[in-house]
């Protein structure tokens, strides 16, 4: 196969999605006429992208199992055996996503073999494991985006529940200060999420007219107000005072470890993550909610969140801080005095044009391929080195060699 090739990728129609924000990075007409969550490049079962390959589409999951060692490069085909690891996506968030973990590659593992031992379908509502693998995450904003990423600082947790605490989540909470650490919080988000539905529904409408009171003293009582008013009883609404609120500016970003408890809220995010499916939610949803196997996966340490800022590393070129083995992000920026050349040591990488038109160039091959703002682009690990010319902005996804 060409060492560059065009990407033809699938868009994910989930309720919570934009109608306007994917199909504009495309070029498409907008507004849509379902709400377009993600846009997925990569080779996931699930959804894999579509490569141009000798003027015809292929399945990138398919040349990859013809043609691994070409296409990934000789390390991260050995390393990943034979897989491509990582998994990019734009995500656009026009209403809050499910509060969710992801286990760990071990909890991965089990948890796969044993839904398939139990002849759970692949596709049925109940099934937690939709593969073996983790799914370490990072999110970098394109627009201003809301979430909440781990549990906040115990203290800080406690004096804003203190304030909005209805009488019916008084004993629970009262315990939980009583024994204000890991353990007591794991009990008293436990007591929450396994009580019955007309206690939660109780407590819920208590805690939003007490945080009614005080929307205007913190953003986590305004958010509880607006989930209140996607899922009106829900207990997942307690989240912005338990887990830490979080709007990054365009530009920055966050990584999520296993075993973290979070949410999107609002806005549009380059994504990149290890190549899986596999989510455990915990609220914000009609969806199936495992409280157990959930309580089993997450991690209910207090969680400080590093705000991830853009490291250069040449003059085109700023990464973000890699904390998984999987994925590396990076933003090539090329202007039309100044293009950009690859490293010597490389492996298979994606690009996505967010702005601008550029010109990719296999230098040992003279090939090019020409890209716009909405087009993505596979380098297999064949291309010894490439360079881009024009005028543009573009996210690589690469593995870290």
């Amino acid at each position: 196969m060409t060492g560059i090739c065009l990407l033809k990728n699938s868009i994910q129609e989930y309720a919570w999605g934009s109608y306007t924000a994917i199909p504009e990075l495309l070029g498409n007409d907008s507004p849509a006429n379902t709400p377009q969550a993600e846009l997925w490049m990569g080779a996931h079962p699930k959804a894999p992208s579509m490569v141009k390959c000798n003027g015809k589409w292929r399945s990138l999951l398919e040349l990859i199992d013809k043609n691994s060692r070409d296409i990934l490069g000789e390390k991260v085909a050995q390393k990943f055996k034979n897989r491509l690891p990582y998994l990019f996506k734009v995500l656009a968030a026009a209403k809050p996503l499910s509060i969710q973990a992801h286990p760990s590659l071990g909890q991965a593992g089990e948890g796969f073999e044993r839904e398939n031992r139990l002849k759970i379908p692949l596709d049925a509502p109940n099934r937690n494991y939709k593969d073996d693998n983790h799914k370490p995450e990072c999110i970098c904003a394109l627009t201003f985006f809301w979430a909440l990423n781990g549990f906040r600082k115990i203290p800080d947790m406690i004096s804003l529940m203190d304030k909005i605490c209805p009488k019916g989540l008084k004993k629970d909470f009262d315990l939980f200060r009583q024994q204000p650490n890991s353990r007591g919080l794991k009990e008293f988000f436990k007591a929450m999420m396994i009580m019955d539905r007309k206690t939660q529904k109780q407590i819920i409408d208590d805690a939003v007219k007490n945080a009614d009171q005080l929307k205007d003293k913190n953003n986590a009582y305004q958010w509880i107000i607006d989930l209140h008013e996607e899922y009106p009883s829900d207990i997942g609404i307690f989240s912005p005072i338990i887990l830490n609120l979080i709007c990054l500016e365009p530009g920055q970003a966050m990584f999520l470890p296993a075993g973290t408890l979070h949410a999107y809220l609002d806005g549009v995010g380059i994504e990149l993550m290890a190549n899986s499916d596999n989510v455990l939610r915990g609220g914000l949803t009609p969806k199936h909610v495992d409280v157990k196997e959930l309580l089993n996966v997450l991690n209910f340490e207090e969680r400080e969140i590093n705000i991830l800022n853009m490291e250069r590393i040449n003059p085109c070129e700023h990464r973000y801080e890699s904390h998984a083995e999987e994925f590396a992000l990076s933003v090539i920026t090329v202007k039309t005095d100044q293009n950009y050349y690859s490293p010597d040591k490389r492996c298979v990488e994606m690009l996505l044009c967010t702005d601008g038109d550029a010109v990719v160039v296999d230098l040992a091959e003279n090939k090019s391929v020409d890209i716009k703002k909405g087009m993505s682009i596979l380098i297999s690990g064949v291309v010894k080195k490439y360079s881009i010319k024009g005028d543009a902005v573009l996210y690589k996804a690469a593995v870290p060699i």
